[in-house]
């Protein structure tokens, strides 16, 4: 259920951006759901198992709680162009790290 809540943001915010920075710095609203997909999507990883997190150890667990906080305790103060790395940069690994899980597990049954 997480992961699946996990593709669901990954696939809302590509949607949402398209991978074009301009479409995300023009529009207020393009912001607002990508920062709230974010704050979904961290949300959902920091409750994902410690057994299941653990198959993807590449993956910046500790960062990305750390980002989850910074997104819902500092939103006013959020810097778009930060949100923007971690869209861009970041999201892209995190999303094949999401699916690769998403398979092993129904894989395991």
């Amino acid at each position: 259920m997480l992961l699946a809540h996990m593709r669901d943001c990954l696939t809302r915010i590509r949607e949402y951006t398209q991978g074009d920075r301009s479409r995300f710095e023009g529009s207020r609203l393009v912001q607002d759901a990508v920062v709230r997909n974010l704050q979904t999507l961290t949300e959902s990883s920091q409750r994902l198992s410690s057994e299941v997190r653990g198959t993807e150890p590449q993956v910046p667990w500790r960062e990305l709680a750390g980002f989850r906080n910074v997104i819902v305790h500092g939103y006013l103060g959020v810097d778009l162009e930060a949100i923007w790395l971690v869209v861009e940069q970041d999201l892209p690994t995190l999303a094949e790290a999401v699916e690769r899980m998403a398979l092993r597990l129904s894989a395991d049954g």
